[in-house]
């Protein structure tokens, strides 16, 4: 499986803004869902948002629903997170995930985004994370 690659992370002050890419090089993500983790020393990988192919529909944790947007273009194979209004407990190293087996097409098929976050340790591919520090 071809890793991913995410960059764009950083240090910003609350309030603040960042773009997240993630880049598959060499394998299409076409019918993958894509996803975005974070996770913080000592704690659980959580999700923050996925969308799934074909239609793209998105999910996003309610801890970042109306500051977080994600956008797919197939045709260069990346994948964005856009974040505005950054508070401190943003702060988290951000993980990019590609899937197009059984559990995005279980998502797919009920939208149950609660089953795919449980199951993030069986995604097909994963990036290896860019840090997220916002400062207050």
């Amino acid at each position: 499986q071809v890793p991913l690659l995410e960059s764009g992370g950083g240090s910003v002050q609350a309030g603040g803004s960042l773009r997240l890419s993630c880049v598959s090089s060499g394998q299409s993500i076409s019918i993958d869902c894509m996803a975005w983790f974070r996770q913080t020393p000592g704690k659980e990988r959580e999700g923050v948002s996925v969308v799934v192919p074909e239609g793209g529909r998105t999910f996003y944790a309610d801890s970042v629903l109306g500051r977080f947007t994600v956008s797919r273009d197939n045709a260069k194979n990346t994948f964005y997170l856009q974040m505005n209004n950054l508070t401190p407990e943003d702060t988290a190293e951000y993980y990019c995930a590609a899937d197009g087996g059984p559990v995005c097409q279980t998502l797919r098929r009920t939208g149950r985004v609660d089953l795919f976050w449980q199951a993030w340790r069986v995604l097909n591919r994963w990036g290896r994370g860019t840090q997220v520090t916002v400062h207050s």
